[in-house]
């Protein structure tokens, strides 16, 4: 025979359980703007009915209903949509960090505009066309010597400019390299957490969501693979374990960053060329063979070739320009009858570091009559102020082309500006698809108030009916216990 009390217990563990999913709803609510939450649910599972004993047999036509219990209090997560995020997000992290490179260098080059270096050169040729106009007077040679100083100072600006921009670039890489080791040290320490719960039987649902914010974050920086190891013991099955990270290049080859299975991780080092400044990466000690991808590899990009091809080409500009310069002005005349004066200071053939080292030579800075206007010693002779104007249209070796200085700059400056302009729409792009797949993730792990306050009344209603439930019994047994069996006392 059932137990009157049988009742009593069942009801006793409907409140429990419909407490604890008022609990966990409470726990929803309170984090509905945490970042990186998951909403979480109470799993609830019927427990074990029994069959009620007979002398012989089961006494009931069937097994008699025990109640309810909380069985886990899971998170909501699908692990496809933050595969999908995370991916979108390495995009967006490589193609910000190229936007906002070329952004800079853009506003270093300011083109076109009249203080960029192709309006400069504009001004020195007009002045040398003034020059031919009157080649006797010195107002007009003044005007070329200051065009001429003004150039070499463009030059000097322009790539002192780039370089300075380039060392920010390498300290940013730094300060990215000690972002990863950060995030890389904080998720090992939470495996180590992940691991002394679940063997336990119990899911660390807010361990998993520290986790996995600290994921997407360095999924930003780099391109990561992230596999699961189990904790062992009693964990069950839906536990997510141990996180085991990789850095995935290119080529498909993956270093482990954080080692799951072993409860460590390995320090990322940015190692940079001492002659060229380029830079390459190791984790702990192992060069990584390949682009690393997200933020880390658009600044490695920037700094390995994006600027330093910009300064090599601002150097061979300065190179050819110069060597062709002095070259027409050494074969023409000063005031004084003399050829051979140099304009600009000769750099010897060197290209490595020309837009940095070009300067008037003291022939024309001492004195403005050795400006070669004449081509015959006569000072009233414009003939090498011509050839001199024409020094900047007419072909010349640079960077191993023959073209002329304004052809070879507008190519400089287009390719930079389809560059900034393509690096912008892809970083546009792939942030709208990141936007996009946390809008898909969010609608399963995102904390709903609607729902939820519906989740409130649903579980306040059943812990309600539990509690009637315990007044019904409790007034069954007073009529037992106190009104039954008292005729004649």
């Amino acid at each position: 025979m059932r137990s009157t009390f049988h009742s009593l217990e069942t009801a006793r563990r409907a409140l429990m359980a419909q407490q604890a999913a008022l609990q966990t709803t409470s726990h929803n609510i309170a984090n509905a703007n945490t970042p990186g939450y998951s909403r979480q649910r109470v799993n609830l599972t019927v427990t074990s009915p029994y069959a009620t004993p007979g002398m012989n047999s089961s006494v009931s036509p069937g097994q008699i209903g025990t109640g309810v219990e909380a069985g886990t209090v899971q998170r909501m997560r699908q692990d496809f949509l933050d595969l999908q995020f995370r991916g979108e997000n390495t995009k967006t992290g490589y193609w910000q960090a190229r936007s906002e490179a070329l952004s800079k260098m853009e506003d270093i080059m300011k083109e076109p505009s009249d203080d960029g270096l192709a309006e400069v050169l504009n001004r020195f040729w007009n002045s040398l066309q003034d020059l031919a106009s009157d080649p006797e007077n010195e107002g007009t040679r003044a005007v070329v010597k200051q065009r001429g100083i003004a150039v070499a100072d463009t030059f000097h600006y322009l790539t002192n400019s780039l370089q300075n921009v380039r060392a920010d670039i390498q300290n940013q890489l730094q300060v990215t390299v000690k972002e990863v080791n950060t995030l890389a040290r904080q998720i090992n320490s939470l495996n180590e957490q992940i691991s002394q719960v679940e063997p336990h039987g119990k899911l660390a649902n807010d361990l998993y969501d520290k986790r996995d914010l600290l994921v997407d974050q360095l999924s930003e920086l780099v391109n990561v693979k992230v596999s699961e190891s189990e904790s062992g013991g009693n964990a069950l099955d839906i536990a997510e374990g141990r996180y085991t990270i990789e850095i995935v290049t290119n080529t498909g080859q993956s270093y482990t960053l954080v080692d799951g299975e072993n409860m460590r991780f390995k320090r990322l080092s940015a190692n940079f060329d001492p002659v060229d400044g380029t830079v390459q990466f190791s984790l702990n000690g192992t060069t990584i063979a390949g682009s690393v991808a997200g933020k880390l590899q658009g600044l490695a990009d920037s700094n390995n070739s994006t600027y330093p091809d910009m300064i090599h080409s601002l150097d061979e500009m300065a190179a050819g320009f110069v060597d062709k310069f002095n070259q027409v002005h050494q074969s023409g005349f000063g005031l004084d009858g003399n050829s051979g004066y140099l304009f600009f200071n000769d750099l010897g053939g060197t290209v490595q570091g020309a837009a940095e080292a070009i300067s008037l030579s003291s022939d024309v800075l001492n004195d403005l009559g050795h400006i070669a206007a004449s081509s015959n010693g006569d000072n009233g002779d414009n003939g090498n102020a011509l050839k001199l104007s024409e020094v900047l249209t007419e072909p010349l070796t640079i960077d191993n082309k023959t073209t002329d200085l304004y052809s070879y700059y507008e190519g400089v400056i287009g390719g930079m500006g389809v560059e900034a302009q393509e690096a912008k729409r892809l970083a546009d792009n792939s942030l709208t698809l990141r936007m996009a797949a946390e809008k898909r993730r969010q609608s399963v792990s995102g904390v709903s108030i609607d729902e939820e306050m519906v989740n409130i009344i649903k579980f306040q209603h059943a812990y309600n009916a539990a509690g009637r439930m315990v007044t019904v019994v409790d007034q069954t047994l007073d009529r037992i216990i106190n009104q039954m069996g008292i005729v004649g006392r």
